[in-house]
């Protein structure tokens, strides 16, 4: 049975772009690949000495467990370089399960939904645009409801999809 699932994903070093895309297409391998957000550059939160981010949103339908599925994006982020040498640092690509349909996981290593994910509208934002009636299954709340909540800042900007990172890019 397939399961969907929304993955939270965010680059902001190297070709940010290029970095997301080559994600979705690996990540296209664990299931099939449901509507996927605009690019959205997000200023950067908690570590703020840093590149901006690009990120996105892509909804997938999967066999996978949770856990399988943990498993499979920690292994897309090694193999495409990232490196945890700072906790909220820059990072070639990160990827984060948002939900897993309606399902509440609390296993070492793995929260779903996701803790943060109510309170960042760098997530908020392009999951709205993709599914705003998916309800988080311990607030009660749609995910339009969660993003009208949150206070002013955290500076997310929808950018085109064909526009490309060299014209807003890191260095």
């Amino acid at each position: 049975m397939r399961t969907r699932a929304y993955l939270s994903l965010g680059s902001n070093l190297g070709d940010r772009a290029q970095n997301l895309q080559r994600a979705v297409t690996e990540l296209s391998r664990a299931g099939s690949l449901g509507p996927q957000s605009s690019l959205y550059e997000t200023e950067p939160v908690q570590v703020a000495a840093q590149p901006w981010f690009l990120n996105c949103v892509v909804a997938l339908d999967t066999q996978l467990s949770p856990s399988e599925l943990l498993s499979t994006a920690l292994a897309l982020e090694k193999d495409m370089g990232r490196m945890r040498s700072q906790a909220k640092g820059a990072r070639v690509i990160d990827v984060d399960i948002v939900f897993y349909g309606d399902l509440i996981v609390e296993i070492p290593g793995l929260i779903i939904p996701h803790p943060a994910m109510h309170e960042r509208r760098f997530v908020l934002e392009p999951l709205a645009q993709i599914a705003p009636d998916a309800t988080h299954p311990l607030l009660h709340k749609s995910v339009r409801q969660l993003l009208a909540a949150l206070p002013p800042g955290q500076v997310v900007r929808r950018i085109a999809d064909n526009e490309h990172e060299a014209k807003t890019g890191s260095d």
